[in-house]
């Protein structure tokens, strides 16, 4: 459907993909993985014909149509919403602008009758009279209310903007359509329904997402960019991981006979194929993953953090006691009556509908911010580190990055150099890059460094506001194991599935009108239906 032919994109002296040739196929979603900076942004930008390579070319198959979740949120602000969902099936667009101004013409005239019956008819073949209705579903169905249908866009908040071109890109069923984090800003309803639509979805889709969850819940193949080129793997992205460790793994065990590593493979494989995700794709991913062969897993090159959280001292009992803890915004309330003993070993997602309301939790219980009413009080055995969603300020000086964490050293063998460096190396500033100004670092760089920061701490409680911003795939992997081998308490607010998922035991919800406080995984949790009837009244109710 989707072919790349000797494609090679180079800037400078740096080659990011060398000859590359690879197909799309429909029927198949495709999730693009890489390292930071190994090109995924750049290949899709390829795909959509928004950026030219240095050679070769992209061949979209005759009559296909591909549709692109366009990235500029500000590019449709003087068109009403629902026009802009309609704008995302670009042939029927032009057509109905056509029909309309002919509509508008004051002289209008027989050739202009005639025009329109042409028009007509191939609008009516392209199902374009009930364009505005299919519109209409798809915006109801991502969480933007009838209500909203003909605002326009420059008046819409960003995170409805993201639903709105998101519904753009799906609209009119494309042949092929590309996603760039397509999860991003999205609650978890909203992405639970995204996943059930691209799971049943019958086209090609090709996505880039930092959510294992969702690539695990959509792809049929994970196509990893790795030393200039893209290979596709078949299953979702967690069987890419585990068989990409397990071929390391062997691997690195030369003295071990190639009938034991094909015995283990072949249990590997028939365990996934068993686990395989409910959906339309079962099947034919089932029959993918089965017919694997053993030469077709190779290790990857990708360099995974050392994240390992260790505590100076075990905390006692008495963790955190929170009483009737309440905050406002603009004079809007984000929580009240907020009643909460966080007990030892506790790992709590805490979670809100309003993203202000878990910002201003942390925030309160780190003493940044003054709670309208309440108390809370910490036991006089924790010690805590917090990394807050907004880490700017740590990173106005101009130091280099071992005199910036230098500020967290303990002792006098940690303040040394080699010592630090060291540790720097673990979290992928080897060299160089150890020397770097703190105030010239990229997102994710200013996250592992927060990270090594909390590391120095030794706390035995740690707080997280989406701590997976920013991250790639391998250093919000480290993360997440590292936190669920961690033996203190945790407090972390996350957008991403698998983190939440994996990590928490105990999920505590912050409403305008209380806490709903749960001994729960997170799925267990959003999924009990008395749940979800006692979240519906919370949020519903004036406080």
């Amino acid at each position: 459907m989707l072919s790349v032919s000797n494609l090679s994109v180079q800037f400078g002296k740096r080659i990011l993909f060398d000859e590359v040739n690879t197909t799309f196929l429909q029927g198949n979603c495709y999730g693009i993985i890489g390292a930071n900076g190994s090109g995924k942004s750049t290949f899709l930008k390829i795909l959509a014909g928004k950026q030219d390579p240095t050679s070769g070319h992209v061949h979209l198959e005759p009559s296909k149509r591909m549709s692109v979740l366009e990235q500029n949120h500000n590019l449709f602000n003087e068109h009403t919403v629902l026009e802009t969902v309609v704008m995302g099936n670009k042939p029927l667009f032009k057509v109905k602008q056509e029909m309309d101004t002919i509509y508008a013409k004051e002289d209008f005239g027989d050739a202009d009758a005639e025009r329109v019956g042409e028009l007509q008819v191939v609008f009516e073949e392209m199902n374009g009279w009930n364009a505005d209705s299919d519109a209409a579903t798809l915006l109801s169905n991502l969480g933007i209310s009838a209500k909203y249908h003909y605002s326009v866009m420059g008046d819409m908040d960003g995170k409805q903007k993201v639903r709105v071109l998101l519904a753009q890109a799906l609209f009119g069923n494309p042949d092929v359509l590309i996603m760039d984090e397509p999860t991003n800003d999205l609650d978890y309803e909203t992405i639970s329904w995204l996943e059930h639509f691209i799971a049943n979805y019958d086209n090609c889709v090709i996505v880039v997402s930092h959510d294992r969850h969702f690539l695990d819940a959509v792809c049929t193949h994970i196509s990893d960019i790795d030393f200039s080129k893209i290979n596709h793997y078949s299953g979702n992205y967690t069987f890419w991981y585990e068989s990409s460790q397990l071929a390391a793994r062997q691997r690195a065990q030369q003295n071990k006979k190639a009938e034991e590593k094909k015995k283990e493979l072949q249990e590997f494989i028939a365990r996934f194929s068993a686990n395989v995700a409910k959906s339309k794709q079962a099947t034919s991913r089932k029959k993918m993953i089965e017919k694997l062969n053993i030469e077709d897993i190779k290790p990857s090159s990708r360099r995974y953090p050392a994240i390992i959280f260790e505590r100076e001292r075990e905390a006692g009992d008495q963790i955190l006691n929170i009483e009737g803890l309440a905050s406002s915004i603009d004079s809007e309330n984000v929580f009240t009556g907020i009643d909460l003993n966080l007990n030892k070993g506790d790992k709590v997602v805490v979670y809100s509908k309003d993203s202000r309301a878990t910002t201003a939790f942390y925030q309160i219980i780190n003493g940044q911010k003054k709670a309208d009413a309440g108390k809370f009080t910490w036991g006089v055995t924790t010690n805590q580190s917090y990394l807050p969603l907004d880490n700017e300020a740590f990173f106005t000086d101009k130091l280099n990055l071992v005199d910036w964490l230098r500020q967290w050293a303990k002792t006098e063998e940690e303040r040394e150099e080699v010592y630090m460096r060291g540790f720097l190396g673990k979290m992928l500033f080897s060299g160089e890059e150890a020397l770097k100004n703190s105030d010239v670092l990229s997102g994710g760089e200013k996250v592992r460094c927060m990270l090594s920061r909390m590391m120095m701490m030794r706390a035995n409680v740690v707080m997280l506001d989406e701590p997976t911003n920013h991250l790639d795939l391998e250093s919000i992997t480290a993360f997440n194991n590292s936190l669920k081998n961690f033996k203190g308490t945790v407090l972390f607010t996350t957008h991403d599935h698998a983190f939440a998922q994996t990590v928490a035991t105990r999920v505590v919800e912050l409403t305008p009108n209380g806490v709903i406080d749960r001994y729960a995984t997170f799925e267990e949790y959003m999924g009990d239906s008395k749940i979800k009837e006692l979240r519906k009244k919370m949020y519903s109710v004036k406080a």
